[in-house]
């Protein structure tokens, strides 16, 4: 249906006034008028005609993009027996940064035998204010050229990180599509996913993909580039971890190139319909914090569930155990913290705060809903990082010149039934129950507790809103982020002026809850550096050995999947000199005569005397490979774990000091922070096992067969945990694997295992 004069219609339900494309607000209600362009999921697709209408609600822009007209109604969901076939946007939901989202399906069967198209939100789109015009972001390899060495290496950087969870869904080759790779500021962003066919997908063709962005890489990076491409095509580089400590190096030398200016507000707010407070802040409410001079910049806001039952005790108690955690941890110089470990850091302070608030409800008897709990997301910039952690709906958002967008992913059951793959959003979120949280400091012990810490690159300016759902409840945030935040970084407004506006559209338009905001405005200097970075392997990996590669044996074939990096031999050419016939002769002659009479004197030695090597006889020295320094960072299956202090894993079973864990295998999981998975075996416990509780059941010891154990690798990080050496014995030596032990089914998302929290 052709319309000449396409309207887009209010959301507001009690208003849903027809508005000109061109407006912004409602003209009856003022409601912000969201305008929601959708890619077509497809390749070449044409949908129809530019100005046409379909299915009574989409606006056909251009070939492939179309604007919901009407977008307070729910679009149509796939059917069940679809659901399958877009698993992989689905499963991939918290890489919704990089990743487009499914919105809905668009019936066209009148058109084509094709029934369904797939519909997919906020793609790498660039629209004019006419509201008509739309394009897509640049290809990587087109806005490469213009690009700062550091967005260079960030965008390389965010692939890197894409790599494993892409390749698990088997989507992988969408990452070396150039036509599918758009960038969008400082973001990687895909257009859509492509199933992987059958020929398998490694590292080595984003070597030879890389290698093409050669040419015009900047002067600091280019022979860095260079370097990293030779390593993944030779296979030297042959897992993502490796790429990305790689990389990690090389963002920390530009990074000495950038300065970065941080300033931080917080603002929390009662609201009109409660009767006190039970979110809190860190810095205080009202504080403005700046750094420099400040040495250390932090943003916290908690979310309090309990309500009259100690919500605000519980958040309280969170900020000032977090604050006091994270103190300890930035004491260490930027150029000393290794990003791995402050990830994983930063989960072990949650949990610390998690145990003191379930204390109070174990030490006070609070049982079931009567428990109190919180919500938390927090912000730490440090250098050109940005590092956020989070547990509950209290969300992060990212501010920049080019959009907004939600970095966090709630923890409530609407986001667990997407990642498991049983509903869009749009179909979830309608769902009773959608917004009770899977999730919360205080509910549980910490062994079941996961919570999510991501770091994310700045090469430009920034704003990272961190909001209680007081204000993000019914999208504000994306209805009014462009009028209200995005000014501070044009440099029209001041962030004590947004905070305060922020607060009262909470109230006045929302005004169901307590209300808190941090606001932490990144602002960047940076200028191209003269030295040329070089790739450096990282350190916990093989070293070749020098001047004798020639002899130097693989512990690992060179196909082995599980192999970190390859000796290359440095072996000379092979010359064509060749010995005269009469000198080979007379060679093999004494050669024979040598064998000869040794074996006679073996002969004539009784059957017990071990021979004894003449005093002449010198052994030619064998060079070997230095023994690999074993640590959580570079785990291998084969490799065994002691624990030094009671631990408590995903199995829940309390693991006394002293036990010996053997890696049976180590899988990476689909959380935002690339974490990983470790099955273990169980082989040996010497302690015992010890509560804190007086009125809690001391365990006994476990018993020392073949019992499988799994962990999350932060897990085991936050428990310091022991890696053995190559050189030490342990139990597992000796304790044979039952062929028949199988190892459990764990949920990398271990949503199951959490119980549900009811909405605040």
């Amino acid at each position: 249906m052709e319309n000449d004069a396409a309207t887009l219609y209010c959301p507001n339900e009690l208003c849903q006034a027809a508005n000109p494309l061109t407006h912004k607000f409602c003209q009856r209600c003022s409601t912000p008028l969201p305008k929601r362009y959708l890619w077509a999921a497809g390749d070449g697709l044409l949908v129809g005609s530019p100005g046409e209408i379909l299915a009574d609600r989409y606006l056909v822009i251009s070939k492939s993009v179309v604007l919901d007209t009407k977008p307070g109604l729910i679009p149509q969901a796939p059917e069940l027996d679809s659901l399958q076939n877009i698993k992989a946007y689905l499963r991939l939901i918290p890489y919704r940064l990089h990743v487009p989202q499914v919105y809905g399906v668009l019936s066209v069967a009148d058109r084509r035998p094709q029934k369904e198209i797939l519909l997919l939100e906020k793609p790498p789109l660039l629209a004019d204010n006419t509201a008509t015009q739309v394009q897509l972001c640049s290809q990587l390899t087109t806005a490469w050229r213009d690009a700062t060495s550091m967005r260079q290496l960030n965008w390389l950087w965010q692939i890197a990180h894409l790599w494993q969870p892409l390749k698990t869904e088997g989507v992988v080759s969408s990452l070396l599509d150039p036509h599918l790779q758009r960038v969008e500021g400082p973001l990687v962003r895909l257009l859509d996913l492509r199933s992987d066919s059958d020929t398998a997908v490694d590292l080595s063709q984003l070597g030879e993909f890389w290698r093409q962005l050669l040419l015009q890489a900047k002067p600091a990076i280019a022979e860095f580039v260079n370097q990293i491409s030779n390593l993944l095509i030779q296979k030297e580089i042959n897992s993502p971890e490796v790429l990305i400590a790689i990389l990690d190096r090389g963002l920390a030398e530009l990074g000495r190139s950038q300065t970065p200016t941080i300033k931080i507000i917080t603002k929390t707010d009662t609201g009109p319909s409660r009767q006190r407070n039970e979110d809190a802040c860190y810095p205080p409410s009202g504080t403005m914090v700046s750094k420099p001079p400040q040495a250390t910049a932090l943003a916290i806001v908690c979310d309090g569930i309990g309500g009259h039952e100690g919500g605000n005790v519980a958040s309280n108690l969170a900020i000032e155990t977090i604050q006091q955690q994270v103190q300890q941890l930035t004491k260490v110089p930027y150029d000393h913290i290794e990003p791995s470990l402050l990830l994983a850091d930063l989960e072990s302070a949650v949990a610390v705060a998690n145990d003191k608030i379930s204390q109070r409800n174990d030490g006070e008897h609070r049982q079931g809903r009567q428990r109190m709990g919180t919500t938390l997301v927090m912000a730490l910039p440090i250098a050109q990082d940005m590092y956020i952690t989070h547990v509950g709906d209290s969300r992060a958002y990212w501010i920049t010149k080019h959009g907004c967008y939600q970095v966090t992913l709630d923890d409530d059951v609407a986001s667990r039934e997407v990642r498991l793959g049983y509903a869009i959003y749009r179909e979830a979120v309608t769902q009773g129950g959608a917004g009770s949280l899977v999730q919360a400091l205080g509910m549980s012990a910490s062994n079941s507790l996961h919570p999510t810490s991501q770091r994310f690159i700045l090469d430009e300016d920034a704003i990272f809103l961190l909001t209680s759902d007081g204000l993000s409840d019914f999208d504000r945030v994306e209805e009014y982020w462009e009028t209200e935040i995005l000014p501070v970084l044009a440099g029209e407004e001041n962030l004590g002026n947004v905070a305060d506006r922020l607060v009262e559209i909470a109230n006045s338009k929302n005004g169901h809850d307590n209300v808190t905001i941090a606001l932490v405005h990144h602002q960047v200097k940076y200028f191209e550096p003269e030295v040329s970075l070089k790739a450096v392997m990282p350190d916990s990996l093989p070293v070749k050995v020098a001047n004798s590669a020639s002899i130097v044996q693989a512990t690992l074939p060179e196909d082995n999947p599980k192999q970190k990096t390859k000796v290359i031999p440095e072996t000379k050419p092979a010359t064509n000199t060749q010995l005269p016939l009469h000198l080979v002769v007379a060679f093999l002659f004494v050669a024979a005569a040598v064998s000869v009479a040794y074996l006679i004197m073996r002969l004539r030695l009784p059957s017990n005397t071990i021979p004894v090597l003449s005093p002449s006889t010198t052994l030619q020295p064998t060079a070997s490979k230095p023994p690999q320094e074993r640590s959580l960072d570079n785990l291998a299956p084969g490799w065994v774990i002691k624990t030094s202090r009671e631990t408590t894993l995903e199995n829940k079973e309390p693991l006394p000091p002293g036990s010996f864990l053997e890696v049976i295998e180590k899988k990476p999981t689909s959380q935002p922070a690339g974490g990983f998975l470790v099955d273990m075996r169980l082989c040996s416990n010497e302690g015992t096992l010890t509560s804190a509780d007086p009125n809690k059941k001391v365990g006994s010891r476990l018993p020392t067969s073949d019992k499988r154990v799994v962990a999350q690798l932060s897990q085991l990080k936050r428990f310091q945990v022991t890696v053995l050496q190559a050189d030490n014995s342990s139990p597992c030596d000796s304790i044979p694997q039952s062929p028949d032990s199988q190892p459990p089914a764990p949920n990398p998302q271990t949503d199951t295992n959490a119980g549900d929290t009811n909405n605040r």
